[in-house]
């Protein structure tokens, strides 16, 4: 059995900053001086990470402060590599922090035209954003995260104030970061997703869109500064397990009509005619009209590719006017189909984990024939079916007749080869 995955999905319903982030991974339950510890193996010295308690709207939430000495260092991306390679952290750390880095230098690079090794981080390059990267990436080690998803990503609008002076918002670099993320815009001048909180997504979100199926841990708030008003400046965290999704099954079609004119006769016939022609398996059903007719519904459960060809069996055969269909899927269990010998006549019987099945036409004519009970003809194939698959694999203990209750499978026996075809 494979282990199980855990994911953080962030939800941006008011975007994603850096502190943000790591607020909402401190409130799902991170510890806050595991994360600090790991903070502290970078060599950079004069800052401080605190957690204030606050409310959003109503909503509680971890507001984070990196507290660090203003200085006039301009870092470079390889400046800032360094800073994180040097600081031995676990190897997950490392590999997430290198990430968010890198992209940002490649998105920073294409807008400025230059090399990513070049470009000179200005806000992002500031102690505070370094921790801030650092310590999201910290905080989803110490929860044991796997994955990274988030949803779609709101930005605000208008023009925002960074280094560069007056930019458009969202940001330039925001919007190269976000590229093949889907984000759309709020109706409020005002930054609600960062560079670094953008960069974290394009770093580490293996996917975007709605909470992904998981058996939820934890979940917190992170807040942001400004107030937005009308809506809570929050990024959300879930914390779970990823349930893991039913692998896709066979394709297969299903054709019906129902039946109000046709004898029991004809009935059984077209369901014989549908198996001949490929039919996985076919069936009829009592049911009752309008006007309280007594009828029937014909169904047939085949491949995709038999669908023509089996709707027009299923009308020439029953007379009906049309067909209807779904489209299914199936999830077969394997099967073999084996061959015993009871009293000297072979016997088909289909054999499956924990199971076996007489072919009841085969088992019948060995009745008539020998002039033994059916059901001892029944019991004897199984039997001889279990101890020759035993004696194939070389396993022992092959359930044994009565340990897989098949005795009962039999007792509505009808003398038609059809009716194991399903």
């Amino acid at each position: 059995m494979s282990e199980p995955v855990t994911i953080a999905w962030f939800h941006c319903f008011s975007g994603i900053a850096g502190d943000m982030a790591l607020g909402s991974l401190i409130d799902a339950g991170a510890d806050v001086a595991e994360v600090r510890a790991l903070c502290e193996r970078l060599p950079l010295s004069g800052w401080a990470i605190d957690v204030e308690p606050v409310l959003r709207s109503g909503i509680g939430a971890s507001r984070v402060h990196v507290r660090a000495q203003e200085t006039s260092v301009v870092r470079t991306a390889s400046h800032i590599t360094g800073l994180v390679q040097e600081a031995r952290l676990p190897e997950r750390v490392t590999r997430r922090a290198l990430a968010v880095f890198d992209v940002l230098a490649r998105a920073e690079g294409r807008l400025h035209r230059r090399s990513p090794e070049q470009v000179h981080f200005h806000e992002v390059g500031g102690i505070d954003s370094i921790v801030d990267v650092v310590g999201t990436c910290a905080a989803l080690e110490v929860l044991g995260v796997d994955d990274v998803q988030s949803s779609p990503v709101a930005n605000g609008i208008g023009m925002v104030r960074t280094a560069h002076g007056l930019l458009p918002n969202p940001a330039p670099a925001v919007v190269e970061l976000l590229h093949g993320a889907p984000t759309y815009s709020l109706d409020v001048a005002i930054e609600l997703t960062t560079p670094t909180g953008a960069a974290l997504l394009a770093a580490l979100a293996c996917g975007f869109g709605p909470l992904p199926p998981m058996v939820v841990a934890s979940s917190g708030f992170g807040a942001g500064t400004a107030d937005l008003g009308d809506r809570p400046n929050l990024t959300q965290v879930v914390i779970g397990t990823r349930v893991t999704e039913l692998e896709r099954g066979q394709p297969v079609v299903q054709l019906e009509v129902n039946v109000d004119d046709a004898t029991g006769e004809a009935l059984a016939h077209a369901v014989g005619a549908l198996l001949d022609a490929g039919a996985h398996d076919a069936w009829i059903t009592p049911i009752v009209m309008k006007k309280g007719r007594p009828a029937h519904t014909v169904s047939v459960l085949a491949d995709v590719a038999l669908t023509e060809q089996l709707a027009s069996v299923l009308t020439t055969e029953t007379g009906s006017l049309g067909v209807r269909a779904v489209t299914l899927e199936r999830w077969p269990r394997p099967r073999s189909v084996h061959t015993v010998d009871v009293d000297g006549y072979p016997v088909r019987v289909k054999v499956s984990p924990g199971r076996a099945k007489v072919e009841a036409a085969d088992a019948a004519r060995v009745a008539r024939r020998s002039g033994r009970p059916l059901r001892e003809v029944l019991v004897q194939a199984e039997a001889r079916a279990f101890d020759d698959l035993g004696r194939a694999t070389g396993i022992a203990g092959v359930p044994s007749p009565a340990d897989t209750e098949l005795g009962d499978e039999h007792d509505d026996y009808d003398d038609d080869p059809a009716d194991d075809a399903g």
